[in-house]
């Protein structure tokens, strides 16, 4: 489902060229959570970016659904993102100007899918929302507009979904909730969960953890 293959990253700054990730190689299957740690500034959330077509590396390839991305300009990765991405971000990233309900109807909108709207409210009420549809974003709790983020995800119906710190603003027993919330629905569409997390019970949750340090990929382990 994804595969990189010698996947590098520099950016040239006023004291050099800096290494953000060197030579990382790696297989993600189908279904599988997989969980990116480390420690802040080790390239976790430049290696999310780059896999899920957002940015390109410097050099080697990236494989998303049998599509190598590294090869397509930036409306083509659009392309590819919008059949077989949905995202979880730290800020929500929730347009302002739309309802709950109007921001869960739109990946599903976009891609064309029969009745957007009664996927929203189903995905809306599995997230314990069903009273707050009509609600706008600023009239929502961090807790409320994450869940509001993951209905939204999901409602795309995309086979990969990358979180980037999905409980890194939301207080212990919310993120908690969040995570719970996260795995429920990820077990129930059997999508494939890549996430970047400094959390360890949420790394835990995942059957895989990749670890990075100094943008190399250190270890690669199993969940017993």
């Amino acid at each position: 489902m994804i595969i990189a293959s010698q996947l590098c990253k520099t950016v040239d700054s006023h004291e050099g060229r800096l290494h953000i990730l060197q030579d990382i190689n790696l297989r993600i299957e189908a279904g599988e959570a997989v969980a990116i740690v480390g420690a802040s500034g080790s390239g976790k959330t430049t290696l999310l970016s780059l896999l899920a077509g957002l940015d390109l590396p410097s050099s080697g390839s990236i494989q998303l659904a049998g599509e190598e991305i590294t090869s397509l300009n930036e409306d083509q990765r659009a392309e590819v993102r919008a059949r077989y991405v949905g995202f979880v971000f730290q800020s929500f990233q929730l347009l302002p100007s739309l309802t709950a309900l109007e921001n869960v109807m739109l990946p599903a909108e976009l891609k064309g899918l029969e009745q957007p709207r009664q996927i929203a409210e189903q995905f809306l009420e599995r997230v314990g929302l069903a009273e707050r549809v009509r609600h706008y974003p600023r009239q929502l709790s961090g807790g409320e507009q994450q869940r509001v983020a993951i209905a939204r995800a999901f409602a795309g119906q995309a086979p990969i979904l990358f979180a980037d710190e999905p409980t890194g603003n939301l207080d212990t027993h919310t993120g908690a909730i969040i995570i719970d919330l996260l795995f429920a629905l990820n077990r129930e569409q059997g999508t494939t969960l890549v996430l970047v997390t400094h959390e360890q019970r949420l790394a835990q949750r995942c059957a895989r953890q990749l670890e990075l340090s100094a943008g190399r990929l250190v270890k690669d382990s199993a969940q017993p």
